[in-house]
């Protein structure tokens, strides 16, 4: 019998996740020099990018804006170009990083639209691969993820400066 282990998830499936004061997106984008323990890829002027700690699939990232607002409503025209700009940088990044053949992009408003946030706007791009939904998430309610998420940063965050500039 074969054991995949992924410890990081339990945190997340019990939730007992550490919880800490104020919105973790905020404190993403405020904590300079601490990139690698929030995750934070890129950091923009008004918006940011970073891996979800709790991903669907490898690589999934999050394009957040650095003001605290849960609606796309309350964006200014500023935020809404640098977030829709920035979901354009990611998804060549991850393309290119991680060798994505495809990218699901997506926005959640709201509870009942599986909004797990509700007051942090936030975009998701989850990468995709030809059959990476196998039999395991189907039949025993497992995802196989292949890369630790440290790692990921360190493949991901030098791309990002590096294409931000073309």
């Amino acid at each position: 019998m074969q054991r995949l282990w992924a410890p990081w998830r339990l945190q997340y499936v019990t939730d007992q996740a550490p919880k800490k004061e104020g919105c973790f997106f905020c404190n993403a984008f405020k904590d300079v020099g601490n990139e690698e323990d929030h995750l934070l890829l890129y950091r923009a002027n008004k918006a940011f990018v970073m891996l979800n700690r709790f991903p669907y699939n490898g690589g999934h990232i999050m394009v957040a804006p650095a003001r605290h607002y849960g609606d796309f409503e309350d964006a200014s025209n500023d935020e809404i170009q640098e977030i829709w700009e920035l979901v354009a940088l990611s998804k060549a990044v991850v393309k290119r990083g991680m060798q994505a053949e495809g990218v699901n992009i997506g926005v959640n408003q709201g509870k009942c639209a599986g909004a797990g946030v509700l007051d942090h706007l936030h975009v998701h791009l989850v990468p995709r691969w030809e059959g990476d939904v196998n039999f395991m998430p189907v039949m025993a309610d497992i995802k196989v993820m292949p890369q630790a998420l440290v790692e990921c940063h360190k493949v991901l965050a030098p791309l990002f400066e590096e294409m931000a500039g073309k």
